[in-house]
């Protein structure tokens, strides 16, 4: 019988860091997969993983246990995940020469048309992955978040530690910011 997340935590706690490289191969798909949504380069997504390790090797005395430990791991995840798009914020204009010839034809069927336009979806799907990279952090965090994860926003508020006016906020602002990258791609196309 496998031991619980509490008996190896607390293993850890008094002093044997062997337990914790279970909860390593345990959880480490779900974390691999979270960071996989912020980071476009495996190296990245590597890097971040490791550092959600490594924070969490190091606070897991904060651990209380109120509740599983997969959703302290997984706030720490997203919170290292935030961490890492403000660390790594890409201000580069998207020019519209870098669009695929797919995304192109998508986001015409899409402007002249737009109920047919959900038959190409993974044109669709690239083209908002690469509006999210011209977002902020905090925008690319919610969107990814509300939109993507389909979380609710008080699931939002416990992961990112925000309140939930401040989240409702931040999606607000976040649509906009979206809203225009697309609307520039549409003019400097259509005009």
């Amino acid at each position: 019988m496998e031991p619980t997340d509490a008996e190896l935590i607390s293993a850890v706690l008094q002093g044997d860091p062997a337990p914790f490289e279970v909860l390593v191969r345990k959880y480490s798909p779900r974390v691999f997969a979270t960071a996989r949504r912020y980071a476009r380069r495996e190296s990245e997504v590597e890097d971040i993983a490791q550092d959600v390790w490594l924070k969490s090797y190091q606070k897991l005395s904060s651990f209380r246990g109120d509740a599983p430990f997969e959703h302290w791991l997984m706030r720490l995840t997203v919170r290292t995940c935030y961490d890492f798009l403000r660390g790594h914020q890409r201000n580069r204009e998207l020019a519209f020469s870098e669009i695929t010839e797919p995304e192109t034809d998508w986001l015409d069927r899409f402007v002249t048309e737009p109920e047919g336009a959900d038959h190409h979806a993974a044109a669709a799907r690239q083209l908002v992955g690469r509006i999210l990279e011209q977002l902020s952090p905090a925008a690319r965090l919610i969107i990814t978040l509300l939109e993507i994860e389909e979380r609710s926003v008080k699931e939002i508020a416990q992961l990112t530690g925000w309140s939930v006016p401040l989240v409702k906020v931040r999606a607000f602002r976040a649509r906009a910011e979206m809203k225009k990258c697309l609307a520039k791609l549409t003019k400097d196309k259509y005009l």
